[in-house]
Formats: C-alpha cells, structure tokens, sequence
C-alpha cells in the first residue's frame, strides 16, 4: 500500500511524524494546513465539509501514486466517514495525548477501531525508520527468506558498497544492510543512522524489498562457533571498486557543501 493516511488531534505531532518519515520513503506529503490555504479555501469545518476534505487529500494521493510514489497526508480526519472518503490507506494513528486547542473537533474525534501503525511516543525518527521498514518490508522483504548481510559503517554510502550489496542479492536473494553505529567516535565517522540511511535507501531505490536496513552498535569483533549454519565468504569485485575510498567521497561532498 503506497497511500498513507496520519491522522490524530491537531497538536499530536502528525506533521512531524510526516516531515520525518517524506525523506524515508521519498514521499509526496499533502498538509491539511497547507491545502487549505492554497486549494480548499472554500471549505470550512463542518461535518460536510470535513468529509470533502478527506475525500480531495485522498484523491490528490492516489494522483502521487498513480505516478509511482507514495502519496502521505496529514489530518485530523477524525470520524469513521472522512475516513472512508480518503479511501483505503495504510492509516497511521498519531496519539500522543498532547492537549489540543481545538475542544470542537476533540469532541467529534472517534478513536479509529484498526490501524496499521499507532504512536504513542513523540520520537518522530524512531517512528518513522520504524513504519518505512514495515512498509518496504509490505514491498517484498520477507525476514524468513535466507539473507546476505552486509555490516559496515557506510560512512558514507558509495558505489562500491552497492555493488556489494547488489553481489549479495544476485547470490542470495536479499540482503540485510547493518549499519554500526559509529557516529563521531572520529573525523571518519560524520555520520548517524538516520543520513546513513537515507542515502542507502536513496542509491537502493530500484531494489526497494530487496533489502532492509538495520542499526547496530559499534560491532568491531563477529565471533562464531562450529556449525553456525552461515557461510562467511569474501567478495570479490575488481580493483576499480575496491580502490573506492570514503575518506575522498566525504571529501568531495564538503566541497560540494
């Protein structure tokens, strides 16, 4: 399902959620606020007038799809029949008890019966790293399926770690890419998790269910006994991959910078 729903009282954090989660999955993101203000002027609050405009977000969503992306919203859409007017999503409830201004519309809310995702906490990363590898994982990654992993530092991700990556999965199947943890032990380790990973998902886009992405802690020693039941082998990819340095690509994204 590439349509999203965020939905909850106003203050709840679903724009933050959303902010967070857009760069994950690359998303179109449609704001309530912002659509009011620009293309639904002429609605206001009313029962009516909240189904119409869950009925005009959702339509505007399936367009982003249509094209190929996700298409995310966020907005109250607080009763059962706005719901059914944005139309089938994966439907993320954003319920963080913050109090809300808006005593009307916390009176008309109903608590949604099922959802695909519930917040509860206001850690909008933690979230959001969370709800795109349940939805690439939806995609085609399935956790059972025998897997390459891949642990590194991707400091940052370059061509060669893809070809790596994409080794694997010509061999396996899927690959699990584990990050460790690294972020400011040094110069060389610029990076925390959540760039990590966008600018893995951002390279790996075609191969999107192929993989998955995990956080590790600093691992520096992978110890095994007899019979662990992996192979552990070395791949080889030539010398024009292998002489790819991270040290000169971080250097020439501060030029870039």
């Amino acid at each position: 399902m590439k349509k999203i729903l965020i939905m909850g009282l106003p203050k709840a954090g679903k724009t933050t959620l959303a902010a967070a989660l857009k760069p994950l999955l690359r998303a179109v993101h449609f704001n309530a606020d912002a659509v009011r203000e620009n293309i639904n002027k002429d609605l206001g609050f009313s029962v009516g007038d909240r189904i119409e405009q869950a009925r005009r977000m959702g339509w505007m969503c399936d367009r982003a799809v249509e094209a190929g992306h996700y298409g995310m919203a966020d907005f109250v859409c607080p009763t059962a029949e706005t719901r059914t007017a944005f139309g089938d999503a994966f439907t993320i409830w954003v319920d963080t008890k913050q109090p809300t201004p808006f005593a009307d519309t916390a009176k008309l809310f109903e608590p949604p019966g099922k959802v695909d995702y519930h917040v509860s906490t206001q850690d909008a990363e933690h979230h959001a790293r969370l709800i795109a590898a349940q939805l690439f994982t939806g995609m085609g990654f399935d956790w059972q399926k025998p897997t390459a992993l891949f642990v590194g530092r991707y400091q940052p991700f370059h061509d060669g770690h893809k070809a790596l990556v994409l080794e694997g999965i010509a061999r396996v199947g899927q690959a699990c890419i584990a990050v460790r943890d690294t972020q400011g032990t040094d110069e060389k380790n610029p990076f925390g998790f959540a760039e990590v990973e966008k600018r893995i998902r951002d390279a790996m886009t075609e191969h999107e269910g192929k993989f998955a992405v995990i956080r590790l802690p600093n691992i520096t020693n992978i110890l095994y006994g007899r019979d662990v039941g992996y192979k552990i082998e070395k791949i080889e990819l030539g010398a024009a991959l292998e002489a790819i340095s991270a040290t000169k690509v971080r250097a020439a994204m501060q030029q870039g910078a």
